[in-house]
């Protein structure tokens, strides 16, 4: 246990250490967003999005097919028989092979156009699902700046506890001197013993909170602390929220997702229409029989339509309706969660700024106080429960102006998340992050090989590494 709070001492000394080699908040973005697991596993889901576009297209393309089949068939103990079903003569034995190739197409000539739009959804569906790639990309940004900077605040709270255990030793070792000389009571000697052990138990939680804020930073971030540089100067978000909410209704990810997904249902209703339309195909069927030397070539068009179908139709129809409606719901409410988001971010980063304001007073009072009432403690005028009631107000308005100062920072972060501009780029990371239109300019026409498969080979390739 000694070593285990020993290692807590040394984390807390690293974070509040100089910044020489140190990891600054740039750098554990960086490490953030290279070694999500989550990111990765968005990306990847952005890749199969991309290959539906690739599916839809290939609907659109001709279907070749070819079959081969050879056989040989042997009939054994076939007797011949008279009129009266008696076998007579010998047993025959029959022998007969056959081979034959089969290729045919197949190829949709009319659907009403619902091959393209399938190809439109597919694409909408791309273009949605990469919003939702970017809302990710922010959360993983955020949880990076809220682990470093609470890594710092628990360092802080850790050596400001140290700080009250000493201070607090001391007023002990007062008393006790005070007291061997009849200047106060034995009660004042256990006031300062109970305090200290008060202040040896917020010690041990700090330091419990630190190994939290530790382990909470690996997860963020991908490793475990080092020295951590001092908090860079804040990134401008907005000049008034009116703006910010500007900003957040035309650039937050999850609007944009919705109004891919309104662009979906659209195209969804007019292939829900379009099934009411006839279908019309064509095929090839070439057959060879490889023995014979004979063969055929069919060719053909079909049209076919449905009758009746239980009204199974309409009701999908119907359905596209619904969810039409139920699509364009959602973007409103996107927009309304949005801007809710925007004020109440906004309204936190007002109220942290007041909270450090009024707290750097409270602060500066509270140590006058303290240095007041400890000096007039030594004069006789205050006693020991004075000056540990002092102590104790310092503790506590230190505290709370390093809470406040942290939150007021990761506000700012949040307000930038709200607005949809916490990203590696807006952040000027200078890293190469993920293109999601390399993957899908090499897949987007359903190659097969050639040029193009080589070059999807090594994004692949690129990607793995």
């Amino acid at each position: 246990m000694q070593k285990f709070w020993a290692a807590v001492a040394v984390t807390a000394a690293m974070v509040v250490a100089p910044a020489a080699q140190s990891e600054t908040l740039a750098d554990a973005l960086i490490s953030a967003y290279k070694t999500s697991h989550l990111l990765d596993k968005n990306q990847a889901v952005l890749r199969a999005a991309d290959e539906d576009a690739a599916v839809a297209l290939a609907q659109l393309r001709p279907v070749i097919s070819f079959a081969t089949q050879a056989s040989r068939t042997k009939l054994d103990n076939a007797f011949r028989t008279n009129l009266f079903g008696t076998p007579v003569g010998a047993p025959v034995y029959t022998e007969s092979t056959d081979a034959s190739a089969q290729l045919s197409a197949t190829f949709l000539i009319y659907a009403g156009g619902r091959g393209k739009m399938a190809v439109d959804v597919a694409r909408e569906s791309v273009l949605a699902t990469r919003e939702l790639l970017v809302n990710v990309e922010q959360q993983v940004l955020l949880a990076a700046v809220s682990a470093y900077v609470d890594l710092r605040l628990q360092a802080e709270i850790v050596a400001l506890r140290q700080s009250n255990v000493r201070l607090i030793s001391q007023e002990l070792q007062a008393a006790k001197d005070r007291f061997d000389v009849g200047e106060v009571t034995l009660t004042d000697v256990s006031l300062a013993e109970a305090r200290r052990a008060a202040a040896q138990s917020g010690l041990a939680a700090a330091q419990g909170a630190l190994e939290v804020a530790r382990e909470r930073y690996k997860a963020a971030i991908g490793h475990y602390p080092g020295k951590l540089a001092g908090l860079p100067k804040l990134p401008f978000a907005a000049k008034s929220e009116e703006a910010a909410r500007a900003i957040a209704v035309r650039n937050h990810p999850v609007i944009k997702q919705a109004g891919h997904e309104v662009k979906i249902s659209d195209i969804r209703v007019k292939i829900a229409e379009a099934a009411f339309l006839p279908t019309v195909s064509s095929s090839l069927t070439v057959n060879e029989d490889w023995l014979s030397g004979s063969g055929n070539t069919v060719a053909g068009i079909r049209f076919s339509d449905t009758i009746y179908q239980g009204g199974e139709r309409s009701a999908l129809y119907r359905q596209a309706l619904a969810g039409k409606e139920s699509s364009a719901a959602a973007q409103l409410q996107a927009v309304v969660d949005v801007s809710e988001g925007v004020g109440q971010a906004w309204s936190n980063v007002i109220v942290q700024q007041a909270s450090i304001e009024a707290g750097g007073l409270q602060v500066t009072a509270a140590q006058k106080a303290f240095d007041g009432v400890r000096e007039e403690a030594t004069l006789g005028a205050r006693t020991t429960l004075d000056v540990l009631n002092a102590e104790q107000e310092l503790l506590n308005a230190r505290a709370a102006k390093l809470q406040s100062e942290a939150s007021r920072y990761v506000g700012v972060y949040q307000l930038l998340s709200t607005m949809g501009q916490l990203t590696a780029e807006q952040l000027n990371l200078g890293i190469t992050t993920y293109d999601p239109e390399a993957y899908y300019n090499a897949v987007k026409t359903a190659p097969l090989t050639s040029t193009r498969g080589k070059r999807l080979d090594k994004i692949l390739e690129k990607i793995g590494n």
